[in-house]
């Protein structure tokens, strides 16, 4: 973490900001929203895979962490935190990066939905004299990984797992179809649907005899919009840190509570065309068009002045590599070259913050008087 004695105006482009105000808010937010819920919050760290902003979620009250690679598992461990689950399925290849976690003190959960992934961890656990915490993932909305809550495969993949000798930690699900939705009455309802297939999961195990302390949900949309979580004992979500344009349209948040954005240069123009072009094309912004098949597109990004306030009908709306192509919306800007001149800065906001923070090895963290502090952000697997 690096400090400068500068503004917005000193930093290179493009560049990563977080709004710190905005960051500190949604985090709040969040965590008040479990609070009131009666659950822990173990927030999905990949959205950022920045310390000082985990250390933030930390300090609000979450509890533990949820990872997406165990390099970020073992760099969080080395912040002090010991509490982590690492939400991808298990293989085989990966269990000496567990084991070593653990050897040193982590206690890292693991995730299975297969016979055969449960079989390789309680066999590389005897042979290594290992007791593993395993959860097993849960399919409630067709979305993604899982074994549906009224499988079979279920109560097989448990068996395996306590006769093995692991330790059956719980049943975990994660309902991200959520991001098609977009309205309060359909997000209850997905929310409910999340919550009541994990609970049956897991009164399926219970019933069967065997352990399952906890029942862990949550996707940004649902964990924002359950009504109530009963029988679930933790909550995750991630990208409600930031926030974006996806989760803007899923109707979760404004554009004034996206926290992060890409500080971009205008470095010429094609005025027969209306564009203007910046300096943060796809490597800046990614490729993620996730707002494309939602109820407004937003191309790559929601155009906003240096001051983070969003200029209403301007998107970038085409991107080449290093390239981006901001426009009006609606027809052709004319004065394009005279609204934004040359060397002028602005900010886009991201379609999907975890894809855009993604792209740079550090974020420019703006507070609220205008100072940048440099915070590193960890990438690889």
């Amino acid at each position: 973490m690096t400090n400068h004695p500068k503004s917005l105006t000193g930093v290179d482009t493009p560049a990563a900001i977080i709004d710190m105000h905005r960051m500190q808010h949604n985090i709040q937010r969040m965590q008040a929203r479990m609070d009131a819920l009666g659950v822990r919050f173990r927030p999905h760290v990949k959205t950022t895979k920045c310390s000082p902003v985990v250390k933030a979620q930390i300090s609000a009250g979450a509890n533990g962490i949820t990872v997406s690679t165990l390099k970020e598992a073992a760099h969080f461990f080395d912040d002090g935190i010991t509490d982590i689950l690492y939400g991808v399925g298990m293989v085989a290849n990966k269990l000496l990066q567990a084991l070593a976690l653990r050897r040193r003190g982590c206690d890292l959960k693991i995730l299975t939905d297969s016979v055969d992934s449960a079989r390789a961890i309680v066999s590389f656990g005897a042979e290594h004299g290992e007791v593993f915490e395993v959860w097993i993932e849960i399919d409630t909305d067709g979305h993604r990984s899982g074994i549906r809550p009224d499988e079979s495969a279920l109560l097989d993949v448990a068996t395996v797992l306590h006769e093995g000798g692991a330790r059956l930690g719980g049943v975990m699900t994660h309902a991200g179809s959520s991001y098609e939705l977009n309205t309060r009455e359909a997000l209850a309802a997905m929310a409910e649907q999340e919550r009541s297939g994990c609970v049956r999961a897991a009164e399926r195990l219970r019933e069967a005899g065997l352990p399952c302390p906890v029942v862990s949900v949550g996707s940004t949309p649902t964990a924002l919009r359950a009504e109530h979580l009963q029988g679930v004992t933790e909550v995750r979500a991630g990208v409600y840190v930031f926030f974006d344009l996806v989760m803007h349209n899923v109707g979760v948040c404004s554009t004034e509570d996206v926290a992060l954005s890409v500080l971009t240069t205008v470095i010429g123009h094609q005025a027969e065309k209306g564009w203007a072009i910046v300096d943060a094309g796809w490597m800046a912004m990614s490729r993620d068009r996730g707002t494309q098949k939602q109820q407004r597109d937003f191309g790559y990004g929601q155009v906003c002045g240096i001051d983070g306030a969003v200029i209403p009908g301007y998107i970038l709306s085409g991107a080449n590599q290093e390239h981006g192509i901001l426009s009006r919306e609606d027809a052709p800007d004319t004065d394009i070259a005279a609204r934004f001149p040359i060397g002028t800065l602005l900010r886009i906001l991201p379609n999907h913050a975890c894809a855009t923070g993604a792209q740079f090895p550090a974020y420019q963290a703006l507070d609220e008087e205008g100072g940048i502090t440099e915070w590193s952000r960890l990438h690889g697997w």
